[in-house]
Parts: C-alpha cells; structure tokens; sequence
C-alpha cells in the first residue's frame, strides 16, 4: 500500500549513508522513527532486526506472515518477534511491497544459483559476519542470523508456490519508513548482488534516516 510520510527529512536526528556492498548496524531506541531510503532505484536492502535488550527475540518472518495473512510487506504491517510481539510498524511506503521470503544471497547460493566462479563474489551473509565480528558489543552471533526483510526487493509468489527473482518496483528516492516499538538493534546488508535483478545489476547506496 502506498502512503506518503508525514515526517520532514530535513528534521531527521541522524541521517547515515550506507554505500552499496556495506553493512550498518546500530541500536534504535523504542518510539523513534526511521526510514530507509532507495536514493538510485532498485537496490536490495537485507535487513535483520532484534529486541536489543533480548537479541535471542528477533524479527520472524513466519509469525508476521501468520498475523497479517500476507506474504508482503508495506505500510501497516506489524513486524513480529519469534515470541509473537510487535517489534516495529510500517507507517509510510512509497515502494508499495517488501519480500520477507527470499532470504539473503550467500556464497554458497551464488554457486548454487549461478556458477562456481560466483563462490566468492561479496554477499550479505558475509556483510552481516563481518558486521557481528567487527561490532561484538551488540552481543550477537552466527546463530543470531535468521529471517530477514529484503526491503525494495520484488520476488513474486508463482502459482506453483515457488519464488522468482524480479525487477525490482522501487524507484530512486522510494522510501519505506517505520516505527520502532520496543528497543531495536537494526542490522543492513545494502545488497552488493550482481548476478539477478533486485540492484539493476548495480548495486548502489541507500540512507537510513532517524527521528528521535
């Protein structure tokens, strides 16, 4: 669903610029606002999310799913936990839909999907490794990696029940923005894919925007 913010960028608290193929990963206290950002069109951002006073509750796609009886996502969907709790809330989308099924790009998908040479191209898996080994303050770990948002990425349900990977909808300066309901500690992969259509082929930078 398309709804435009009611919010000013220019009144932002902080405002980050996260260049294609970079991670970024920061707490983001309960009641704050804050938005991401598609500046070129088309790029993947592979987000995961966890209650930052709890991280073994994170973000779960199969109980959001569940409780809005959508595999999409946009504004006016309740982002849940794995113990069944709101965490954040879509409150503006200009994109119009976000995949919560399609996972993140690995190594070993890259391979699987397209070649061996592909073994060893960047992926967001990596990002989010290099992030938990760089950040270790956050208290997370490999095993802390589980369902993501692939926000302004388009992968349509077939009628068989299967996923393809499409181009994308978003468009530059597409935004989707959301509020934080308990403390978060918000984890990107901006998406260095290059091998199918959710970047353009040409993954580019996105920026995060906070409300305090």
């Amino acid at each position: 669903m398309i709804k435009e913010s009611t919010l000013n960028a220019a009144d932002a608290s902080q405002v980050f610029n996260i260049d294609s193929g970079d991670y970024f990963i920061r707490n983001i206290p309960a009641g704050s606002t804050f938005r991401i950002v598609d500046l070129e069109g088309n790029q993947a951002a592979d987000t995961l999310f966890y209650n930052a006073n709890d991280p073994a509750e994170r973000y779960s796609a199969t109980d959001t799913i569940r409780e809005q009886g959508n595999v999409y996502l946009s504004a006016g969907s309740e982002l849940r936990t794995n113990q069944n709790n709101v965490m954040i809330e879509i409150v503006a989308d200009t994109c119009g839909r976000h995949d919560t099924l399609g996972g993140a790009c690995a190594t070993e998908s890259n391979t699987v999907r397209y070649d061996l040479e592909k073994r060893c191209m960047h992926a967001c898996r990596d990002s989010w490794m290099l992030a938990i080994a760089e950040n270790p303050e956050y208290g997370l770990s490999k095993r802390d990696i589980s369902h993501n948002i692939n926000f302004f990425m388009n992968v349509p349900v077939t009628e068989a029940g299967g996923l393809t990977f499409e181009d994308g909808i978003s468009g530059a300066g597409k935004y989707v923005e959301m509020v934080a309901k308990m403390d978060i500690i918000i984890l990107i992969s901006n998406c260095p894919q290059l091998n199918n259509p959710c970047n353009g082929y040409n993954p580019t930078p996105v920026d995060l925007l906070v409300w305090n």
